[in-house]
């Protein structure tokens, strides 16, 4: 079926579901007196916010995240219907990395915040204090609705913030289950709040000079708008611009493991993943083994309605986003490569629709589109290679660096190369994961700041230093 994107018309917000075609969502846009109106409460309340003890903070946040599990099987078949992930997959999504996310920022905060204290000195008090920002804006994607959002809604919240949160046209759901779930878990009003907004009201929301921070995940081009939004402010932008990421399989790697992993990194969610895995580079000894195995894997793939408990490939956003994918490869192909899978074993797989097979590309070059520009789709590329030095070369050689894998048995080798790499995170024998550990982040196009980590915080609040002296 013929499918569209999510429309902004006649200020109407429409989400066009990638299932079948049909309006799953309509509702009126709000405007410049809501953005207004949002920003006087946002500041209002977090005047009174920042003086909540922690431990009442951290309660309302796993409240809040408790709120969300009870209704994780709803909020998943209504998240399939919105982007089109596999129903299989999508509770998933509230109930494994998110609740993994949160528990890890409640448990940090009371570290990540406290006072900074230098060495003594005698007849002075001095600390450097955390101070929250004040009102945070953040631009959500739809393809890791809840996780991208959380992200930074919950750090924010727990260090004293608001939060005024514009989702995706394609997901706007997400933010009324955030609302809902905030208002159970006693979140006091006006802390968090949700505006759905034209492109061009969201870059006004971003300009207020009430806004102290922006959080935008998307696009290189959008990510200028933001940077230009912001620009008669002396505020940063945390941007997460998307990736091309790569991975290398060294000849010592464990074959079979890798191919699990790395098919599973490329075609999870359709592709649609910024840390998805879409350049495989494979050494000369491992290469024809390894492509055999990709393209076996590949074929187990069941396209179909992301309804169906069956289906393990859903169908893409928007059919717009599946013809990209389509003229890319067609592109890379009149150009000399090769696909591996005939797209006949797909029967769902057909033009006009968002509804694309996995394919498996070889002889690709750097010069071709696919190997260049972000994918995002369930299209992977590989390339032999001879040496370390000759992988690493090609890794690097990209405008995107958001993470990277080394599959191997030699942990110094990996971290060598890491080392070496033009990336935000380096993986080993690992891909397309997100510790919350780490700092998620990335560099070039890619964008720059960090979530997650004790270094999320950072964006969010800003140093004081107290310089107290005892006598006089």
């Amino acid at each position: 079926m013929a499918q569209a994107a999510a429309k902004n018309t006649d200020n109407i917000l429409r989400t066009v579901s990638p299932v079948d075609g049909s309006i799953f969502v309509e509702r009126p846009l709000q405007g410049a007196k809501d953005i207004d109106t949002a920003l006087d409460k946002a500041k209002k309340a977090q005047r009174a916010w920042r003086f909540v003890p922690m431990a009442d903070k951290q309660k309302i946040m796993l409240k809040f995240m408790d709120a969300l599990v009870a209704k994780a099987p709803e909020i998943g078949t209504e998240l399939t219907w919105q982007m089109g992930r596999p129903v299989r997959y999508t509770p998933g999504e509230i109930t494994g990395a998110m609740c993994e996310r949160i528990r890890y920022m409640v448990e940090l905060a009371p570290k990540a915040l406290a006072d900074i204290v230098p060495e003594a000195r005698e007849g002075f008090k001095r600390f450097i204090r955390r101070e929250p920002v004040g009102v945070v804006a953040i631009i959500a994607p739809w393809n890791y609705p809840y996780l991208t959002s959380v992200n930074t809604i919950v750090p924010a919240l727990l260090a004293g913030n608001a939060v005024v949160l514009k989702h995706s046209a394609q997901t706007p759901l997400c933010a009324d289950r955030f609302a809902a779930a905030f208002k159970e878990a006693g979140l006091p009003e006006g802390l968090f709040q949700f505006l759905d907004l034209s492109h061009e009201d969201a870059e006004k929301l971003m300009a207020d000079a009430r806004v102290d921070f922006v959080n935008f995940t998307g696009g290189v081009r959008a990510g200028h708008t933001v940077q230009r939004a912001i620009s008669n402010k002396f505020i940063v932008a945390g941007l997460e611009l998307g990736g091309k990421d790569p991975a290398y399989v060294r000849p010592d790697a464990n074959l079979h493991y890798a191919i699990e992993n790395l098919v599973d990194g490329a075609f999870f969610n359709s592709g649609q993943c910024c840390c998805g895995i879409e350049r495989i580079y494979v050494h000369a000894d491992l290469f024809d083994d390894f492509v055999e195995g990709a393209v076996e894997l590949a074929k187990k793939y069941v396209l179909g309605n992301p309804l169906d408990a069956a289906t393990t490939l859903g169908p893409m956003v928007r059919t717009a986003a599946a013809d990209f994918v389509r003229a890319q490869t067609a592109d890379a192909v009149a150009q000399g490569a090769k696909a591996l899978i005939d797209e006949k074993l797909f029967p769902e797989s057909r033009a006009g629709t968002p509804y694309l097979a996995p394919q498996v590309l070889v002889n690709v070059t750097h010069s071709m589109r696919a190997q260049r520009e972000e994918t995002f789709g369930p299209t992977v590329n590989i390339m032999k290679v001879s040496s370390d030095e000759e992988a690493l070369k090609l890794m690097n050689d990209s405008d995107f660096g958001l993470t990277a894998s080394v599959w191997t048995q030699d942990m110094d080798a990996a971290e060598n190369i890491g080392n070496l790499l033009e990336t935000g995170t380096v993986f080993m024998n690992r891909c397309d994961y997100v510790d919350p550990a780490l700092p998620w982040t990335g560099v070039k196009d890619t964008g720059r700041g960090a979530s997650l980590s004790v270094l999320c915080f950072e964006s969010l609040t800003r140093p004081k230093g107290f310089h107290l002296r005892h006598k006089i």
